[in-house]
């Protein structure tokens, strides 16, 4: 029976549900240690004094270390611009000053609470825009002006295009940061085998949830001056990413202390701990212009985008990637003018985070098609497919889409068709006409998007498999090496469904071997919706070479196989022309919104959200990433509120951070799955996990000014806020009135 196509349950879903899955925090080790951090909590300042005498001496302390520990001090993704442990400035709340190692995690927490610091405090450098200006500090020495890159993006005239233009709308917008509140907070543990004299060779194994095993053992072994051999990194099960974990975190402290000690070392940090110690969503700031004809064709647009880095790059000059060309939606303009800025301050870190640059973009690019739809009386769907990327349309960046079919017209009919958005005007006057004595309306709102899939930008995509069968007449047994990370999305099941469909097994026989540095070789990160894709074709290529074998009469019959994507490039330094991409998704989302005038409360009730997934590799598995995004982008729009003030973080709990609960999902979330082949996936799958959190913001938004006539072009809606905009609709509505 072909597994492809089919809602098999997921590989790890007894062990889940039943407790019996290991996370990092789980895992315990015969005389282990436990390791406290010393965050610095403060956004700018010199380090005058740090005494850890008093630590030093406290019960149960085994080691207090210092940035004078580590072997190469530095670490990063993008650039190698931030200290493992600080020796004189702090840039940011979350800098690491020191780590305390004792018996007893309360003892590690007593001593941390002893070490003695004396700070010379420093103006923070807050807002980017500021940071940007002649004349302002500098945030650290590698970027003078603070700018950490400019993306500049030019295709045809965009005064020409403006001049033609019939309508134009301008607006500025705000998206904010998000904290990824994953299940499992950072946690981990450490050893040497020579503790447990396994190996002489005195190697670390770190044993932590992350998205790429391979890049943790190259930061690990960079910091502490290791050949990579002699490091390995293992995952085991992992609560949630969503982009959170792709920089390090605790992996780097804890093989230092392993190392150090010879012994196991263990921490689990605090929920505050997690949300102050790792990055967040770029904040972003879009100021944009956009031009039509009267007839609704879009034909000249200029966006300028500020987003906030924080002191070091990480991932953020790749997510200023994917926003650049993102600024004009999944929409073909013949006039561009794109500047795109990622800027260093002393705010939280920024990195990435599902949809990595993707929902800042849309959120300004469809919320501009909206308002023009307004200005010019056109239905929201007419309008979109008019423009539409089509095949053999030019992005911005000059170049045609890859690929398979480009079925955004498709998407869009799809998703206005399973909405109703026909009829959504007599929902709405019966509605409202029932109801008209209350304070709560209805509104409707419609996104589109298009999703990269894969890395972009010039680098060489590739993923590594390694199949053994084994058996004698028959195939009794097949062992998949490979180092994906499973980080609860079901991509462990959905390679696996790959290579029991690749060579004609039930998934019973595959036994995966996954997320260990010792046993596979590198298939890169699980982001960018990439894994799937790039990771499945490897496992395609590997069970195929291993099939021949074995109808060749080998046994066991194993091959490898790695698998290299078609090549990308970088942007143009001038123009930004580029081939960006390997591939790519499209999504369109229509939704229904109650706005409670009262209380300013807008409730989703309601979501379709059409997918083109290119194959279905497990249905049920998209509809849960389907829904997942949307309560996630729905958070992002309405209820969670990152707060900071002059670089220090104000919501530093689940209590005073909220995020969507059971009664805070909508009513109903209709998933629809469409499959238009793309040409150089697996069996014609595209990643998806991304491309549902794009749009739901600027569907949300045009929902709530179908409601109120107010439009927000920043939030999140939270109460207050809503509050606010219909107040000041009112008095405008007065004053017009005289």
């Amino acid at each position: 029976m072909p597994q492809l196509g089919q809602s098999l349950t997921r590989l790890d879903a007894r062990a889940k549900v039943t407790g019996d899955a290991q996370y990092p925090g789980d895992i315990n080790l015969p005389g282990q240690l436990w390791m406290k951090v010393l965050f610095a909590r403060r956004p700018h300042a010199r380090i005058k004094r740090l005494d850890t005498a008093q630590a030093e001496r406290a019960p149960g302390v085994a080691r207090v270390f210092t940035a004078r520990d580590v072997p190469v001090n530095e670490f990063g993704l993008g650039a190698k611009d931030a200290p493992v442990l600080v020796a004189d400035k702090v840039r940011w709340v979350g800098e690491k000053i020191a780590l305390v190692v004792a018996e007893t995690e309360a003892q590690a927490e007593y001593a941390r609470d002893l070490i003695a610091v004396e700070y010379d405090d420093l103006p923070a450098i807050i807002d980017p825009r500021d940071a940007m200006k002649p004349g302002s500090a500098q945030v650290h020495p590698a970027y003078p002006g603070n700018v950490i890159k400019h993306i500049p993006i030019r295709k045809g005239d965009v005064a020409q295009g403006f001049a033609q233009s019939d309508v134009i709308v301008e607006s500025e917008y705000h998206t904010p940061a998000q904290e990824h509140a994953y299940l499992q907070p950072e946690a981990g543990i450490a050893y040497t085998e020579s503790a447990f004299s396994i190996d002489d060779e005195n190697r670390v194994t770190v044993i932590v949830a992350g998205q790429w095993t391979h890049e943790d053992q190259e930061q690990i072994a960079h910091a502490l001056g290791l050949r990579l051999d002699q490091v390995r990194v293992i995952y085991p099960a992992i609560g949630g990413a969503f982009g959170g974990r792709e920089d390090m975190s605790v992996q780097i402290i804890l093989a230092l202390a392993a190392i150090k000690l010879n012994r196991p070392v263990k921490i689990i940090w605090s929920r505050e701990e997690s949300i102050i110690g790792h990055h967040k969503r770029h904040p972003m700031w879009l100021k944009s212009k956009w031009g039509a004809t009267r007839d609704g064709k879009i034909i000249a647009a200029q966006v300028e985008i500020i987003s906030d880095a924080g002191p070091y790059t990480t991932t953020s000059t790749k997510v200023l990637g994917n926003a650049a060309f993102g600024v004009v939606g999944p929409y073909e303009v013949p006039n561009v003018q794109v500047d795109a800025y990622t800027i260093a301050t002393n705010n939280i870190v920024s990195g990435a985070f599902r949809g990595f640059g993707g929902p800042q973009a849309h959120f300004q690019a469809e919320t501009q098609m909206n308002k023009l739809a307004e200005k010019l009386g056109m239905d929201p769907v007419e309008i979109r497919l008019k423009n539409v990327l089509r095949e053999g349309s030019l992005l911005s960046t000059q170049t045609p889409l890859p690929g398979g079919k480009v079925s955004l017209p498709q998407i869009v009919e799809k998703c206005a068709d399973e909405f109703g958005w026909s009829q959504k005007s007599k929902i709405e006057n019966i509605v409202l006409s029932v109801a008209k004595d209350r304070k709560s309306k209805i509104g409707y709102g419609f996104a589109c998007a298009l999703k990269n899939i894969g890395f972009s930008f010039g680098y060489q995509e590739n993923a590594w498999a390694k199949v053994e069968l084994h058996g004698a007449a028959e195939i009794d047994q097949v062992i998949v090496y490979h180092a994906a990370a499973e980080v609860g999305q079901g991509t462990h099941t959905a390679l696996a469904q790959m290579a029991a469909n690749a060579l004609g097994v039930p998934l019973e026989k595959i036994e995966l071997r996954a997320s260990d540095t010792a046993t596979s070789e590198n298939s890169g990160s699980v982001s960018a919706s990439r894994m799937t894709y790039i990771g499945g074709n490897a496992i395609k290529g590997a069970s195929e070479r291993a099939l021949k074998k074995w109808n060749d009469e080998e046994r066991p019959a194993i091959a490898e196989y790695k698998y290299l994507a078609p090549k990308t490039t970088n942007y143009d330094p001038e123009t930004g022309k580029a081939t960006p991409n390997i591939a790519y998704g499209y999504v369109a989302q229509a939704v229904e919104v109650e706005v409670d005038t009262e209380t300013g409360h807008v409730r989703v009730a309601r979501v379709t959200c059409a997918d083109d997934v290119g194959h279905a590799i497990n249905p049920r598995l998209i509809e849960g990433q389907i829904e997942g995004a949307v309560i996630q982008a729905q958070g992002w729009t309405i209820q969670e509120n990152f707060q900071s003030k002059n670089g220090n973080v104000l919501t530093p709990h689940l209590s005073t951070y909220l995020i969507p609960g059971i009664l805070d999902v909508p009513d109903r979330v209709d998933s629809v799955i469409l499959e238009f082949p793309d040409y150089n996936g697996p069996w014609g799958a595209r990643g998806m996990a991304e491309m549902p959190f794009i749009p739901l913001a600027p569907a949300i938004i045009a929902a709530v000014h179908d409601a109120t006539g107010v439009w927000f072009d920043e939030f999140p809606l939270t109460p207050w806020k809503v509050l606010e905009g219909l107040k000041k609709k009112l008095d405008a509505d007065r004053f017009a009135r005289g």
